[in-house]
């Protein structure tokens, strides 16, 4: 296991977070750090994604930062000379995965069916994402899938919040992934206390059940 999954996995929380403005990103990785989380999956959905990645890389190196919703190559290496120290894409790309495979980036793929999670266990990987979570069965897919692959485990992304982390504390999976712990209005707000006290309760649930 690589020093990037040790840290996830320790940490048990991975924020999506979704960023409008570049110059809010290293104060938002603050404010995660402050509630106990010091992981920080920053995805390229907007045209600051990349930036944000990078001023997170340079201003807050307490925090372990990832590019998240990655779709093609191009971003992929980007977001890597961005500053990224991991990549998430929502499905299973060959050649994102042997890109970042090759380059020594932990990559996580999003996978839900037998026959992705089979491509992904022959191109050597053991840490999956599952997404979108809730619409592909939750908990009870991941358990259920946890049978026929016993070595894999999930990082379950898409409809998982406060109300329902304790569900998917279970060993099957080895981290949760969510916008919850970083909601993207409070950013743009610059409510960081917010974003630090829903840190805080969601690290205080994973310590209580783990």
């Amino acid at each position: 296991m690589s020093d990037v999954q040790k840290r996830i996995g320790a940490a048990y929380l991975v924020p999506v977070v979704v960023m409008d403005d570049a110059a809010r990103a290293a104060d938002t990785a603050r404010a995660m750090l402050a509630g106990g989380v010091d992981i920080m999956e920053i995805t390229l959905r907007t045209n600051a994604g990349l930036a944000s990645i990078e001023a997170v890389a340079k201003g807050c190196p307490g925090v372990l930062v990832g590019g998240g919703t990655v779709l093609s190559l191009d971003h992929c290496k980007e977001a890597i000379r961005r500053g990224a120290q991991f990549i998430v894409s929502p499905g299973y790309d060959p050649v994102i995965v042997e890109h970042c495979l090759s380059s020594g980036i932990d990559v996580f793929p999003g996978c839900v069916t037998p026959t992705e999670i089979t491509a992904a266990l022959k191109a050597g990987l053991r840490v999956l994402k599952f997404f979108p979570a809730s619409v592909y069965g939750g908990i009870k897919a991941i358990k259920a899938l946890s049978g026929p692959f016993p070595n894999v485990s999930f990082i379950p992304t898409g409809g998982v919040d406060l109300n329902n982390l304790g569900d998917y504390i279970t060993p099957a999976v080895f981290a949760v992934g969510g916008g919850w712990l970083c909601d993207r209005r409070a950013v743009n707000a610059g409510d960081y206390q917010a974003i630090t006290a829903v840190c805080e309760q969601s690290v205080k649930l994973v310590k209580e059940r783990r």
